[in-house]
């Protein structure tokens, strides 16, 4: 069969798709170390294999909204809204303690210095470097100048992603606005979650995942905190909830919201668990990286899972042909964000 309009066939995309990500590592080998996920790098693969030819970078960008759709997942962007990250400062390399800072910016480019609290907070900041590992939820401290600030050192060396997760003052919505940093130094082994384990440990405590959730559903993600085998029910409110979650898609860490289950039942109490519940909604099939925070006499705790989105009915359903064409739309690569606020 001839192929139109300068489509270019399976085996010339994958050899193109090959010879860019040797240009890819060989630059991360000049540059200095990089963590790349193997999870991006088969989505990459994936992608050079079934995808078929698309619109360029600025078309799409074109055809997007200000706010993001059913199908877009924030914790993609510098901007949104109007809203931007901007001047973001932090140690180079490990072993080095300083301080990270950074502002939000309006559309006048002036700092925005005015939050409406989200889950009990102004601003939450995720930091996480791209294989996983190394995962933090911290909170900044806002200067009369606007800009963020904590004290900050960190412990191993890679690529990481930075999520600012805010909600500024009068704003209808919640905003989930990233960025990158390379930090030097000796690399070290992952920390990673590794997929399929239900069960994982969190200091002293083992924490249990129910189930995994199916793509393109509202799933109820029930975690249950023990130690040595017995339920913990001493579990403290921490940010409004019993816990708080942060989910990110594999591949390109699209930031989802989670929502906690359980804020009705934190207040006036410090007896909460064994059991600590969300609900999220998984925009596509696949990898989801899942850090829960919960606090146990005073100290946070955070358990890491790789949970597996199965696919939903929608995805699961073949696409129907007729004739020599198959009637199929573009398959969305993004969906909503999944941090438990």
């Amino acid at each position: 069969m001839s192929r139109s309009g300068g489509e270019l066939s399976p085996a010339l995309r994958l050899g193109l798709f090959g010879a860019g990500l040797a240009g890819v590592f060989g630059l991360a080998v000049a540059v200095g170390p990089v963590v790349v996920p193997s999870g991006t790098v088969s989505a990459w693969a994936q992608r050079a294999e079934h995808d078929g030819p698309h619109g360029s970078a600025e078309d799409e960008a074109s055809e997007s909204d200000s706010h993001p759709g059913p199908d877009e997942v924030p914790g993609l962007s510098l901007d949104a809204d109007g809203y931007r990250l901007d001047g973001l400062h932090a140690p180079g390399e490990t072993g080095d303690p300083g301080e990270l800072g950074f502002r939000i910016l309006d559309v006048h480019d002036d700092p925005v210095t005015d939050f409406d609290l989200t889950h009990e907070r102004p601003l939450h900041l995720i930091v996480v470097r791209s294989d996983g590992a190394q995962f933090r939820h911290v909170h900044p401290e806002l200067g009369a100048d606007g800009v963020w600030s904590i004290p900050w050192d960190w412990d191993a060396a890679g690529g990481y992603r930075l999520f600012a997760d805010f909600r500024p003052a009068g704003h209808d919505r919640t905003l989930t606005l990233t960025t990158t940093t390379t930090v030097n130094g000796p690399l070290t082994a992952t920390d990673a979650p590794a997929a399929g384990e239900r069960v994982v440990q969190a200091g002293p405590y083992t924490v249990e995942l129910s189930r995994d959730p199916v793509a393109g559903t509202e799933a109820e993600l029930e975690f249950t905190v023990r130690q040595d085998g017995r339920p913990v029910t001493a579990i403290e409110p921490y940010l409004g909830a019993a816990g708080h979650l942060v989910m990110l898609r594999v591949g390109d860490l699209g930031y989802l919201h989670a929502h906690p289950l359980d804020e009705a039942d934190t207040v006036g109490t410090t007896d909460l668990g064994p059991v600590i519940r969300f609900a999220a909604t998984p925009p596509t099939a696949g990898d989801y990286l899942v850090y829960v925070d919960f606090r146990v006499a005073g100290q946070v705790h955070t358990a890491a899972f790789t949970v597996v989105a199965t696919p939903g009915e929608a995805e699961a359903e073949p696409h129907a042909e007729s004739g020599d064409h198959a009637e199929s739309g573009d398959h969305a690569e993004s969906g909503d964000h999944a941090a438990g606020h």
